[in-house]
């Protein structure tokens, strides 16, 4: 199984190269992301978060004893993605990281987001998220931009001052 890399280790802190190689490599690589986050009982990880510099990431939403009320979404596979629209509304809410074992703080992000990844095949999606599941969106696209639950929390403090 994949060992998930705690804050401090330098992949964390760097942009995650583009995917250009849509193989079965790639798809081992996220069914071994997809467990490794089911062990850790999180919602989502992404590849930085596994010592691969790459922009990919999963999502897959269900009650576990660190998100008991999160809402149940089958894994979603994403690879390259963009942001193409922010809601102006802002919602706070708890949030851990696999990276940070045993932290949690208030996040503020936005309520509903458009974006554009591919999946698994190479193919182009792009949809409407909104709630928690945009808030995971969030969180993992981060990690795609060396950008940490602590990196985070001290960008909101700053522009709260």
């Amino acid at each position: 199984m994949l060992t998930i890399v705690t804050h401090g280790q330098a992949i964390l802190l760097q942009t995650a190269a583009p995917v250009t190689v849509f193989d079965d490599s790639l798809r081992a690589l996220a069914e071994e992301m997809l467990q490794a986050m089911k062990a850790a009982n999180g919602v989502g990880i992404a590849a930085p978060q596994v010592n691969r510099s790459l922009q990919l990431f999963i999502m897959a939403s269900h009650p576990n004893p660190r998100y008991p009320d999160a809402p149940v979404m089958p894994p979603q596979v994403v690879i390259n993605p963009q942001v193409l629209h922010c809601s102006t509304a802002m919602v706070d809410g708890d949030e851990g990281c696999l990276s940070l074992p045993g932290e949690r703080c208030s996040i503020r992000r936005h309520q509903s987001l458009e974006v554009r990844y591919q999946d698994l095949t190479g193919e182009w999606c792009q949809e409407q998220l909104t709630g928690f599941i945009a808030r995971i969106f969030q969180h993992e696209y981060d990690h795609l931009n060396g950008i940490t639950l602590r990196e985070r929390l001290a960008l909101q403090q700053e522009t709260q001052q």
